[in-house]
């Protein structure tokens, strides 16, 4: 019996953890944080785990499959590339390139050849119907970094190692493991906050995992932090607290700021609220008092209808109190791989500079919504595809998404995509999505790849660089991501016989080597060229990673503004004081008297990690969590079945009596709704919960970017039996 050792980086979210791998015999018999990675320093948690599972799955797709008369039907890969190819042509020949649309899931961001080899074919299609999840997600935060530092990458992150005095508002991130924060371990961070006498705040409709080990806890009614933090800053101008530091040589339009968050005390917003202003005024006191502090919020205050104000107004409250740019305030990393500067939109020659802005550059067909990084708000797929005329979409592609689940209103999207032409999933499952696909191609799992964190390296907390070689071969017959995507773009690049044999050579060549090159390439752009002479090979050498040192000072050489200036006030976020006014003015209650909140489980990936059993055994996890004066209102009990319905739609589920919820707010999980035979997952069909988008609304957004709206969704609760 051989034992062997491996190391490898897990995939499963924006924590990147290193694992070490041990085998007997080729066989993973442990699975376990490698206590010598250089960034994650042994943390594991329970989803690390079910990578094998996935890997082992039976019911994991290993070849194309085709639906017909009699079932799926497994076919060739080159049957499966051609007939792709075959009949988007057709439907583009007929109706016009953009009658084909593509979405992509959040996996996506965690497969190193999908974000290296998966533009290649998408930007064949000659499209500009792209959607993904970054409008179910992270735009707002990506919108205020294009606008205020010049590019959607150059997302401020907290310094959390090096803080005295952390605010963190809507964001769990002890069970996301930091979200638009990659720091792994993230829990024992925040307790080293407070064992070198620093306070950890949360804010947050429901006292959390985080809120639990913090020194204060605040419930706010969700969707009005705007509220809160337009009163915090308030409170810095009445107080004569606001100082920029250093960072005042390079900000403009301060004054703008001072006016518009004056009719915004904390007196004037409590009702809106719900937080004390005593309260308030204290806690901007203590932050202001503090050293190192920053602040920081992501999921439930980018998901509502004021996601983009609000994080403007944290970026804003952060850069007033001087902790822009200084350790332990919020800072931004330095990659090896820069994937920002390979993306700038710029040329040596002002004059060739695309006018390309990044943010409504475009409008969608039916409801005007702005494009962002060329694509459209996911919000307005369904109606693309059901609205009928010039501009339809007829054909789609989905990439390692299942955006009935997870995107609003799944019932509206799941009619649309029973309506189209022709679709095809890029995807190991058959789910409640890919069900609805004439032709399904499968990639390889993460255990078969090889990896590195392109865009997670750019949002962490500190800087550091690690290659993974797959520790599997790729299953018989299967092809890995970069085949999947090179062979489809050949075909609808290729139009000559000798473009053909190119092409056909082309993919030989970078599915041997394009990994390493495209690597070693950025490698030698980046910036620790001369100091680290980084390479593919090297990090081979050190499977534990490379260390690259804390965060530093880089502003405002790095900002990617061409005046390397900061707006402070760009109008486009100014003028939506104007709507949240009138939020503020109409506040009203109607027979949707509850307010709708996601959350995450400590044991679920979205809806992909469903099917390992030691991911959803135990007690039901897929409940409402209720507040008891509610459930006092709303006669329910405990355990009891009740129905919570939206505009758009009703659902049952089992509620959860609980005092850790506000008062006139439900929370229900999201990635939740596997629909027994309709998908092919052994295991979830077992445990298939409720989809909680079955509630979200495509018209509740944040109308500044074109974001869904997946939290402050008003509802209503009730006994099936009533």
């Amino acid at each position: 019996m051989t034992t062997t050792t491996k190391y490898h980086a897990c995939n499963l979210c924006e924590a990147i953890c290193g694992l070490k791998f041990t085998f007997e015999n080729d066989q993973i018999i442990s699975i376990k944080g490698d206590p010598d990675d250089v960034f994650s320093q042994g943390h594991i948690c329970p989803k690390a785990i079910a990578l094998q599972d996935i890997y082992k799955d039976p019911d994991r797709l290993k070849k194309p499959i085709k639906k017909t008369a009699n079932g799926w039907q497994e076919i060739s890969w080159n049957q499966a590339f051609d007939e792709i190819h075959n009949k988007i042509s057709v439907l583009q020949n007929q109706y016009g390139n953009d009658s084909v649309a593509v979405y992509q899931g959040n996996p996506v961001v965690h497969n190193l050849e999908a974000m290296l080899f998966g533009p290649r074919f998408f930007k064949s299609l000659k499209t500009k119907n792209h959607y993904s999840a970054t409008s179910v997600d992270q735009l707002p935060e990506q919108l205020v970094s294009l606008k205020l530092f010049g590019h959607s990458l150059m997302v401020p992150l907290p310094d959390v190692d090096r803080t005295d005095f952390i605010i963190i508002i809507g964001a769990n991130p002890v069970v996301s493991n930091g979200s638009l924060m990659t720091a792994p371990g993230i829990k024992k961070r925040l307790q080293k906050i407070q064992k070198r006498q620093g306070k950890v705040i949360v804010i947050d409709p429901r006292k959390t995992e985080t809120a639990n080990l913090a020194d204060q806890h605040l419930f706010i009614k969700p969707g009005n932090d705007a509220f809160l933090l337009l009163s915090m800053l308030h409170v810095l101008f009445d107080n004569n607290w606001v100082n920029l530091k250093s960072t005042q040589r390079y900000c403009d339009n301060l004054e703008t700021i001072e006016s518009m968050v004056k009719p915004f005390s904390p007196q004037a917003v409590e009702e809106m609220t719900g937080v004390d202003p005593t309260i308030v005024i204290e806690l901007v006191k203590n932050f202001c008092a503090a050293n190192k502090a920053c602040c920081y919020g992501r999921i439930g205050v980018s998901t509502h209808e004021f996601g983009t104000l609000t994080q403007w107004l944290i970026v804003i409250f952060n850069i007033l109190t001087g902790h822009l740019d200084h350790e332990g305030g919020i800072m931004f990393s330095l990659p090896a791989f820069d994937f920002m500067n390979r993306n700038q939109h710029r040329t040596s020659s002002p004059s060739k500079r695309k006018t390309r802005t990044g943010f409504a550059d475009a409008h969608s067909r039916v409801r005007n919504l702005p494009n962002f990084n060329g694509e459209f708000p996911v919000a307005t797929l369904a109606e693309e595809i059901l609205t009928q005329g010039e501009g339809q979409i007829r054909a789609l592609i989905t990439h390692c998404g299942n955006p009935i689940l997870s995107t609003p209103n799944g019932n509206q999207l799941e009619t649309a995509l029973k309506q189209l032409d022709f679709c095809v999933a890029i995807d190991f499952y058959v789910n409640e999505t890919t069900q609805y696909a004439d032709i399904i191609l499968p990639p390889p799992s993460a255990l078969e790849r090889p990896h590195y964190d392109i865009i997670f390296y750019t949002l962490a907390i500190r800087n550091s660089t690690r290659f993974s070689d797959p520790l599997f071969p790729i299953s018989k017959g299967s092809l890995s991501d970069t085949e999947i995507f090179l062979n489809l773009a050949r075909r609808f690049k290729a139009k000559t016989i000798m473009q053909k044999i190119m092409g056909w050579f082309e993919m030989k060549l970078l599915s041997k080597f394009g990994v390493a090159l495209a690597i070693n390439q950025q490698f030698k752009k980046g910036p620790y060229s001369n100091s680290q002479k980084l390479s593919v090979k090297k990090l081979r050498q050190h499977p534990h990673g490379i260390d690259l040192g804390a965060m530093k000072p880089c502003l405002p050489e790095r900002l990617f503004n061409e005046n390397k200036r900061i707006n402070l006030a760009p109008a486009i976020f100014v003028d939506d004081i104007q709507r949240l006014k009138q939020k503020q003015q109409n506040a009203s209650k109607d027979k949707f008297d509850l307010l709708l909140i996601g959350r995450r489980d400590p044991r679920t990936n979205n809806s992909w990690l469903h099917n390992s059993f030691r991911m959803v055994k135990g007690k039901n996890r897929c409940v409402a969590l209720i507040n008891p004066k509610d459930a006092n209102d709303k006669q329910i009990n405990e355990g009891s079945l009740v129905q919570v319905q939206s505009r758009v739609g009703q659902i049952e589920i089992e509620a959860h009596i609980t005092d850790e919820i506000m008062q006139g707010v439900i929370s229900i999980p999201h990635g939740w709704g596997h629909k027994g035979d309709a998908v092919n997952l052994s295991v979830a069909k077992a445990h298939a919960g409720v989809n909680i988008n079955i509630l979200t609304d495509e018209q509740f957004l944040d109308k500044v970017s074109g974001n869904t709206a997946l939290n402050g969704v008003p509802v209503t609760l009730s006994s099936p039996n009533i």
